[in-house]
């Protein structure tokens, strides 16, 4: 029997894949748990419309990706924070303070969960790097500096 898996299935395929399986498997576990439709003509054909239209979307998403990647790796966020004599500052700085100044002075809308801090959180003043991930393939690094306020 060949089917069409709508979901990754562990030791058989992923998802738009179009697999031979036994015909007691499909009918009554894969296809009944919408794992899976049958391999008709009719479906095959909008696989693979869908298959062509996902990888449009998907090389345009990472075409505007890449443009950000180069106008963020020139740039060196600078991020307020009160701090002692000793330069150790009150608080830590985390990926949240380093998007919304991206916001504020780059005007660059970046999610805080896809910025990386090397280290847990940053504690004293000074020059660090963080990395975003702007898309699965394009990751970039920025330079971030901590300034006593």
């Amino acid at each position: 029997m060949e089917i069409i898996l709508k979901k990754d299935v562990n030791n058989l395929g992923d998802a738009n894949d179009v697999v031979t399986v036994k015909n007691g498997y499909g009918r009554n576990y894969l296809i009944p748990q919408g794992f899976a439709i049958l391999a008709t003509e009719a479906n095959k054909k909008m696989n693979a419309e869908s298959l062509r239209q996902k990888s449009y979307k998907e090389q345009k998403a990472r075409l505007e990706a890449e443009k950000l990647q180069k106008n963020l790796e020139n740039i060196t966020v600078k991020i307020g924070a009160k701090a002692g004599a000793t330069g150790k500052i009150y608080g830590s700085v985390n990926a949240i303070q380093i998007a919304e100044a991206l916001k504020e002075q780059f005007n660059y809308d970046i999610d805080r969960k896809k910025i990386h801090l090397d280290g847990e959180s940053i504690k004293e003043l000074g020059s660090y790097k963080a990395s975003i991930k702007l898309h699965r393939e394009v990751i970039t690094v920025i330079n971030f500096e901590v300034v006593g306020e």
